[in-house]
């Protein structure tokens, strides 16, 4: 019914034209006395010959605007054709849109180019950087001094930086490199949390953790990656006490720390990306990145994380590990 009236509103010109054309002739067949019958027969015989048109008309015109709103949907899709122009307006307008899709496409193919030459810029600058990075930290693994631990820490921490950057990078590739088996839990913990060791000792925070006994089906690179990112803010933010890594059914894997906590106000953007909050002013370093890196990379993995916290008291960061029903490959 919408359509129709907008219909009738841009056909108005018309249907008055007609209307008008058809009260002349009938006041011309009045004034010269003409039976009623002989005007009353053409004037609804004319009528009815312009209900078909009109009928006929918004058929056309509602087959022609799904075509349009097909089209504004699948905009950059070239195999949707506009319908065959049937006025001058109508061949103006698809030579219109014609030429913008053949600006939107190359616009698109440029856009598209520079962020393949960015990635692979950055991508070339990371691996890269590894190797001084590594070097570094074969030295300082030959000395066991508080000095050489705290640049180990510090060493480690860039290479958490690194390592997000990759991930950052990697979030939209076209090409992804997720291998969805059944691993075993601890494994991948234990890997992260050696990464930290040196900054759990320097830092005389206690490691809570006596294993799960549990398994995933899950990628064990990226899984490693967001249980290092948590770990990571754990000990930036727990100046003294512990952190805890265990699981709670149904498989959900929980790592809380008794650090300054997160403030209500906070918790609901903590996933945002490049948000940092409260904690974030005080710590000048924070990229608002490590959380919104975990949350898509957790999403892509079938995954749901969430974050409980208590100003003064601690946070808790829990991975749910069976949101999806996932197979191994």
């Amino acid at each position: 019914m919408k359509l129709f009236k907008r219909y009738l509103y841009y056909r108005r010109g018309i249907l008055i034209a007609s209307a008008i054309f058809a009260a002349v002739f009938t006041a011309s067949f009045l004034l010269y006395r003409l039976p009623v019958g002989a005007v009353a027969y053409p004037t609804l015989l004319c009528v009815l010959i312009a209900v078909g048109f009109v009928a006929a008309d918004f058929r056309r015109t509602a087959k022609n605007h799904r075509i349009y709103e097909l089209t504004v949907k699948n905009a950059d899709d070239p195999t949707v054709k506009l319908p065959e122009p049937r006025s001058v307006e109508a061949e103006d307008l698809e030579e219109l849109v014609g030429a913008l899709r053949e600006e939107m496409r190359e616009l698109s193919d440029l856009s598209e180019s520079r962020y393949r030459d960015t990635v692979d810029y950055y991508t070339v600058w990371a691996h890269q950087i590894k190797t001084p990075i590594a070097s570094m930290r074969l030295s300082l693994q030959n000395e066991d001094t508080p000095s050489s631990r705290k640049l180990y820490a510090e060493l480690m921490r860039i290479e958490s930086y690194v390592e997000m950057v990759l991930a950052y990078l990697r979030l939209d590739s076209v090409s992804s490199d997720y291998v969805f088996k059944e691993h075993p839990l601890d494994a991948i913990i234990k890997q992260a949390v050696k990464k930290f060791a040196s900054e759990f000792i320097l830092r005389k925070i206690t490691l809570e953790y006596d294993g799960t006994n549990a398994s995933a089906v899950t990628d064990e690179k990226w899984l490693q990656f967001v249980i290092e990112q948590i770990l990571s803010n754990s000990l930036k933010y727990t100046r003294a006490g512990s952190v805890k890594i265990y699981i709670k059914e149904p498989k959900t894997l929980c790592i809380e720390d008794t650090g300054i906590g997160i403030a209500p106000e906070d918790l609901p953007r903590v996933f945002e990306k490049g948000y940092t909050g409260c904690n974030g002013r005080l710590d000048k370093h924070a990229s608002g990145l490590g959380l919104y890196l975990c949350k898509r990379i957790c999403r892509n993995l079938g995954a749901d994380i969430s974050i409980a916290s208590e100003i003064g008291k601690g946070t808790t960061v829990s991975v749910k590990l069976e949101q999806y029903d996932l197979t191994a490959e």
